[in-house]
């Protein structure tokens, strides 16, 4: 019987071979606001190495993008973080001080930004195309969100949403099921149990999973 060969490194930029389009995040960002799980991906035909510049826009910090492990990312999905706010609370909205010149005098007013702190996507979610991620929303464990949405609320685990703004279409499990696979935390799984049960994690049931779990006495 031929050997098999290694599960691919997390460390690995391009886990593809022959396709370049597609980077694995956490050897790819260097950004200490941002924050990546082991084998999340991005695929962009164009330039996916500038996802720290290109898909995530006004980050100036201090909040954090965390995303978490297992994700897939589809073309063009942005991230838009809290540096792009302005001010809503007087007659205008205009940021007079990022100007310079005299009006740099005014710099504190930009001190009170509204600010909904990090944005955290969990692990094992799916983002399709041009997705737009507002700032400080958290996308929960197992979501789905449909191409083209504006994702400006928070998302529940294993909810699938779309729209914009994106709204709940449906659950991807019963409740009880969610709760169970949540327990079960698939992705934090040694890296070769999770080889040994891809099939379970892919098509298999919950019941499935918890049998997995049971015979490594995870």
């Amino acid at each position: 019987m031929p050997e098999q060969p290694p599960v691919t490194a997390p460390t690995v930029l391009h886990p593809m071979p022959g396709q370049s389009r597609v980077v694995l995040l956490k050897p790819l960002v260097t950004s200490p606001l941002i924050e990546v799980g082991e084998y999340s991906y991005y695929d962009d035909p164009d330039d996916p190495c500038a996802f720290e510049t290109r898909n995530v826009r006004y980050h100036y910090g201090p909040e954090k993008l965390i995303i978490g492990k297992f994700c897939a990312l589809a073309t063009g999905v942005r991230f838009i973080m809290n540096g792009a706010n302005h001010r809503m609370d007087g007659p205008s909205t205009f940021p007079f001080p990022t100007m310079g010149g005299a009006w740099s005098r005014h710099v504190d007013l930009l001190m009170d930004l509204p600010n909904r702190g990090d944005t955290v996507v969990g692990n094992d979610v799916w983002i399709g195309y041009g997705v737009t991620v507002m700032p400080g929303v958290r996308i929960g464990h197992g979501a789905i969100v449909g191409a083209g949405s504006v994702v400006t609320a928070d998302v529940p685990d294993y909810g699938i949403v779309g729209g914009s703004p994106a709204g709940l279409i449906r659950f991807r499990f019963s409740a009880d099921d969610i709760d169970r696979l949540l327990a079960l935390a698939w992705w934090d799984w040694p890296i070769e149990h999770i080889d040994e049960n891809v099939r379970a994690i892919m098509s298999g049931t919950v019941d499935d999973l918890e049998k997995a779990a049971r015979a490594q006495g995870l």
